[in-house]
């Protein structure tokens, strides 16, 4: 009773009262395996330090990707041959996602299987639904998320210079956000960054969705601050064990093993202003866990 007394003289007070009591429900929408290494030092905080779930959406098959030089000795087959790789990759990528997902302490994956083709930076041909099912992505993304009851979507930032499917992934993510009756969750749009880095993004052009809102702070989680004996220890630890388990990738994980200072999140202005003090406050708690 003395609680609920002081908690409803805080409210009167009008004292910032934490929205994360109870645990935070996230979906995370990309096209391919290993796009999660994007930011998969936010998630594993999300839900290894503050006790939150998280489940994840894929869109493609997986069956491209044809980069496993060294991974081909692994697997015993040669991933380079895209003939080998449309068959034997689909099986691989999932089972690699699902590793690096146990990693990050993810609960449910939901597999959409679109065509995972050729790499392009125009989405047209995927939203028009040339290549892709967008209907019955639609259809499923609506069920995910009336299933789910989520709190947050994070999805890639679709900048312009990234795959057109990791652009596509996110617009349909947003449109389906937007879909959503009744309570939607807040949807936003993370990367890995280093400090010296001149990225910024507002929007990409053509497609209004994905507008971020004016003024909207860039959210970041820091993967690179040093603790424990001698400053040994880091959470980019985290993001290597997560990217180690996409095996099939070799060569780009590789080239990504140790890589970024931060994880930065943009928020996209079809939240409304209403849902700033909530995702302050996330990423207030997010700093303020673990070491």
């Amino acid at each position: 009773m003395q609680f609920i007394r002081l908690f409803l003289l805080l409210l009167a007070l009008g004292t910032p009262v934490c929205t994360f009591a109870q645990p935070l429900k996230t979906l995370i929408v990309t096209a391919h395996p290993d796009d999660e290494t994007m930011f998969p030092v936010t998630v594993f905080k999300l839900v290894r330090e503050l006790g939150g779930s998280a489940d994840l959406a894929l869109v493609t098959d997986a069956s491209g990707g044809y980069n496993g030089m060294v991974a081909s000795k692994y697997y015993g087959m040669n991933l380079l041959d895209s003939t080998i790789g449309r068959r034997a990759l689909p099986a691989i990528r999932k089972k690699e996602l699902m590793k690096a997902g146990e990693v990050m302490g993810i609960t449910n994956f939901y597999f959409f299987d679109q065509v995972d083709d050729f790499y392009s930076t125009d989405p047209a041909a995927y939203l028009g639904g040339r290549r892709w099912n967008t209907e019955l992505v639609d259809r499923q993304l609506d069920e995910v998320l009336a299933k789910g009851r989520y709190e947050l979507v994070i999805c890639l930032v679709p900048s312009a210079e990234q795959h057109a499917h990791h652009k596509a992934a996110t617009v349909l993510a947003l449109r389906a956000v937007a879909r959503l009756q009744g309570r939607k969750p807040i949807i936003i749009g993370g990367r890995t960054l280093s400090r010296t880095t001149t990225f910024s993004f507002s929007e990409l052009p053509g497609y209004p969705e994905t507008k971020v809102l004016p003024n909207a702070p860039v959210y970041e989680v820091d993967v690179s601050h040093t603790f424990g004996e001698g400053g040994k220890h880091s959470y980019q630890i985290v993001a290597d064990w997560v990217k180690a388990e996409h095996k099939s990738q070799s060569g780009d994980m590789n080239v990504a093993m140790h890589r970024g200072d931060v994880e930065a999140f943009y928020y996209f202005a079809q939240n409304g202003p209403g849902g700033l003090e909530t995702i302050k406050k996330l990423f207030t708690a997010l700093k303020a866990s673990g070491y």
